[in-house]
């Protein structure tokens, strides 16, 4: 594919933005999908993060019907996580020094490929655990190479004054998709069964793969050097991160508000003892989707934020809020108070996530723009697994109510103690 002509078509301005009026003014941002190279991949996300959260219902369900114990279903998780961070951090090396697309490719077509492979051992009855965790394992390493690739390629196919709304559009897509797709699961699995699902899943990213070979190639840019990806380029982008004060502290502000502020671990504990009058399933059906449902809806109005030029503080402000409406949630005694709180970070969370995605794809040059998407995916993985060990550990002492609200207090002070003290974020704007 000839580079100077993908080029063109990357950077090909879309229509003149006139002024939205009325309603318009407060809902989604659409301006990305005019341009047809982030409307294929924004588009094979709608099918994909549906999917892949069928199979991420799928394989606990398959090792806990095997097993008969949870803490096989545990160790899966730990299985799916550490290649996960270890190959997100050289993913984005990799997506430093080669074509983009094509990474995208090998990667894409390597997770459809497991995805059948979980359908076979499913469909011919295994019955191994063994063979899901390497299964799930492998399928982790997949998605570590290519969320980098994936999420760097942004920058390069809608200007830097609509990065805010393009994240917002593929936030909100894999929002729903964690909110619709467990839904869709426990839906389909007494009607056709739990090797189907891992099936619908790898018909769906087959969807992927075309969208992703449609795509302009997105090579290196020209004059940037030729690496190979190893260990010394991943140092490389961690000096990178030290270097520019306002991507280390895009990163902090999120292992601020996941680390001391997801109170996740909490919520079994919470169903059942605090809000166990309104039904326990009940109860922690919602608590599980209230966040995520609260960021959806903060995705479909994003024309309220997106087009803000101040990205440090709407950074700073969305976890103040995020900690504030924690603090909310752990002091409410209503199951339905609580929820309304959750909803509320679910949209600062929202917020948060936009904005940091733009100043990571803003802040950094191309050539480590991969890298920097790489810590970003560690970072997103591992925020909230420390958070469950943390909260999981202060619920124990001091009382699940407790150590909710004192984590979202917390949260608020410390962010705005960082944001005081060092004000490279503060200042930062497009």
């Amino acid at each position: 594919m000839d580079t100077s002509e993908s080029t063109a078509e990357e950077r090909d301005p879309a229509p003149e933005d006139h002024r939205r009026r009325g309603w318009r003014r407060w809902a989604m941002d659409t301006r990305p999908l005019r341009r047809p190279a982030y409307r294929r991949l924004w588009s094979s996300t709608i099918v994909t993060a549906v999917g892949s959260q069928l199979t991420a219902v799928a394989v606990p369900k398959q090792i806990y019907d095997i097993t008969g114990s949870s803490a096989w279903v545990g160790a899966a998780s730990l299985a799916g996580l550490v290649p996960l961070i270890v190959f997100a951090l050289w993913g984005g090396a990799i997506a430093d020094s080669m074509d983009r697309r094509k990474l995208l490719l090998v990667t894409n077509s390597g997770i459809a490929v497991t995805s059948l492979l979980f359908w076979l051992q499913a469909f011919t009855g295994l019955e191994s655990v063994a063979a899901l965790m390497v299964l799930l394992a492998v399928q982790q390493a997949f998605w570590g190479l290519n969320a980098p690739a994936r999420n760097a390629s942004i920058a390069r196919l809608v200007p830097e004054d609509e990065l805010p709304a393009a994240n917002a559009l593929g936030s909100t897509v894999m929002q729903t998709g964690q909110v619709a797709g467990p839904l869709l699961a426990g839906a389909l699995i007494p009607v056709v069964g739990l090797p189907e699902l891992y099936l619908i899943d790898a018909l769906a990213l087959c969807v992927t793969v075309w969208a992703v070979y449609r795509l302009p190639s997105l090579p290196p840019l020209a004059g940037t050097a030729v690496r190979r990806a190893g260990v010394k380029e991943i140092a490389a982008g961690f000096r990178y991160i030290s270097g520019h004060t306002v991507l280390l502290l895009s990163f902090l502000a999120d292992i601020i508000a996941m680390v001391l502020g997801m109170p996740r671990a909490l919520f079994p504990q919470l169903a059942a003892q605090t809000y166990a009058p309104y039904g326990e399933g009940l109860a922690l059906g919602l608590l599980f989707a209230a966040i995520p449902i609260g960021a959806v809806l903060g995705g479909l109005f994003s024309g309220t934020f997106s087009r803000a030029r101040r990205h440090g503080w709407m950074v700073i402000g969305a976890v103040v809020a995020w900690g504030v409406a924690i603090t909310g949630f752990g002091l409410s005694s209503s199951l339905w108070v609580g929820v309304a709180f959750l909803a509320v970070a679910g949209v600062a969370d929202m917020v948060s996530m936009v904005f940091r995605g733009a100043i990571l794809l803003s802040a950094a040059t191309d050539e480590m723009r991969g890298r920097m998407q790489g810590v970003f995916t560690v970072v997103v993985a591992g925020g909230p697994r420390l958070a469950d060990v943390l909260h999981g550990t202060a619920g124990s002492a001091f009382g699940p109510k407790a150590a909710v609200a004192g984590g979202g207090l917390l949260v608020v002070a410390v962010m705005l103690a960082l944001a005081a003290a060092v004000p490279a974020l503060r200042r930062y704007r497009v």
